[in-house]
This record gives structure tokens, C-alpha cells and sequence, in this order.
């Protein structure tokens, strides 16, 4: 019997003072909630890795390692991706 691929990995890159970081946390909430997934945030404030890899592109999207989208996230296109990814792992 196959095991069944994991299910995507959320992950919201953010920084502190950020409006679309408060307008992503909205968006991605919405859309994984409707797909019944969770998500992650990880802050550039505590991270200097990440600061040095996205600090001009903040908020950030990975969905399993990828990025995804930046700045400003598309709903449509993240609903899109994650269904993609749970077709996958049915």
C-alpha cells in the first residue's frame, strides 16, 4: 500500500510594521481555511537568513519550499496551487 504524499507546506515569510504582511496573513488564512490546511508564519525579524534572502520582496509565500508569490498574494492562483498539491498526495 502507497503512502500518501504529506500535505503542503504553508509558509508566510513576514516582518514586523507591515501592512500587505496584515493583508497576506488575511489572504492565506482565508484560502487555506476554505481547503481545510494550516499555515505558518516565520518573521525576518528573527531570522537573519531570511532577512538577507527576502527583505525586499516581504511578505513572502512558500508553499513546500517554493516561493510562491510576494508582495501582494493572489488568492486565486494560491487556491489553484494547494489543490494542485492535495490531488498529489490523495
Amino acid at each position: 500500500m502507497a503512502t500518501p504524499a504529506p500535505l503542503p507546506e504553508v509558509v508566510l515569510i513576514t516582518k514586523a510594521d507591515c501592512h500587505l504582511c496584515a493583508d497576506a496573513r488575511d489572504a492565506v488564512g482565508r484560502v487555506t481555511a476554505a481547503l481545510g490546511l494550516g499555515w505558518s508564519e516565520r518573521s525576518i525579524d528573527d531570522d537573519a537568513e531570511l532577512r538577507e534572502r527576502f527583505a525586499e520582496e516581504i511578505p513572502v509565500l512558500l508553499v513546500d519550499g517554493v516561493q510562491r508569490d510576494f508582495w501582494r498574494i493572489d488568492e486565486v492562483r494560491l487556491a489553484r496551487t494547494l489543490r494542485r498539491a492535495l490531488e498529489r498526495s490523495a
